[in-house]
């Protein structure tokens, strides 16, 4: 009878082990490629963000009021500029057309709720002649938008 080695020595074992260690599953999450694509995401609303406003220029009155809560739908505004023009969300409209215009809005949204935007410069009187169309057109929630950080009138507070 001829003697054998029947394979159970040590260099079998770690060839075995060599083996199992180079398919094992990884057990850790990589999260390097997950924070930079954060910082990209973060980057780009950075930057979109201050684009998404209304953008007629307007020197706003300040005042010490709060903002209001944000809505459901895009917010409609009515800017008044300093040189009198005024401006329907971004588009230029003839005082004549704003009622007509604004009750053809008005049918198709849900809110009635609309902004009224005047430069500092404007009378009052046409602040008013503004507001008063706006209600003729059908929107009764009118609110003013002001710049805040403005005086509170308040003679008992320092601000």
């Amino acid at each position: 009878m001829g003697a054998g080695v029947i394979g159970g020595g040590k260099g079998t074992r770690r060839r075995r082990q060599r083996a199992r260690n180079r398919h094992a599953a990884m057990s850790e999450i990589n999260v390097t490629p997950f924070v930079d694509v954060m910082l990209v995401l973060l980057i780009i609303f950075m930057v979109a963000a201050p684009l998404l406003t209304v953008g007629v220029p307007v020197e706003l009155p300040e005042t010490a009021a709060t903002a209001l809560p944000s809505e459901q739908e895009e917010p409609l505004t009515v800017t008044l500029t300093a040189e009198g023009e005024i401006v329907l969300q971004n588009t230029p409209i003839a005082a004549d057309e704003l009622v007509g215009k604004l009750r053809a809005v008005a049918a198709e949204r849900d809110d009635n709720k609309i902004f009224l935007r005047a430069d500092g410069a404007i009378s009052y009187e046409r602040v008013v002649q503004i507001m008063g169309a706006l209600n003729a057109a059908g929107f009764r929630d009118i609110g003013l938008v002001t710049e805040s950080g403005g005086p509170t009138l308040d003679a008992g507070t320092d601000q």
